[in-house]
């Protein structure tokens, strides 16, 4: 299963816990040629959203069974950790459905 599969799975079997949306970055260049990026900060969670019980943000990095999530990803993990919000590596959507019931 890709990564993009397990994304829609975890979306899916979450949605009585959890609103989470997936996010969406991307870069260009405008017609006079000047280079962007959009989107969120490098290490942002691949889904975020909030825990329908309290209102309480969640921040899930999906990842496929042999996949490893960069520095960048774990800091941001344990950034949010800190501030009180529900964050963590999942590899499928039990994984997340356990992390967002976690007390």
């Amino acid at each position: 299963m890709t990564e993009h599969e397990i994304q829609n799975q975890i979306r899916l079997e979450t949605a009585p816990y959890a609103i989470l949306f997936r996010v969406n970055v991307g870069s260009g260049f405008t017609k006079d040629g000047r280079y962007f990026n959009t989107g969120v900060p490098k290490g942002f969670s691949d889904l975020f959203g909030v825990r329908k019980s309290d209102g309480k943000a969640v921040f899930i990095e999906v990842k496929t069974p042999k996949g490893r999530p960069t520095d960048k990803q774990i800091n941001f993990i344990n950034q949010m950790k800190k501030q009180g919000a529900i964050a963590g590596i999942c590899r499928s959507a039990e994984e997340a459905i356990n992390l967002i019931l976690e007390v």
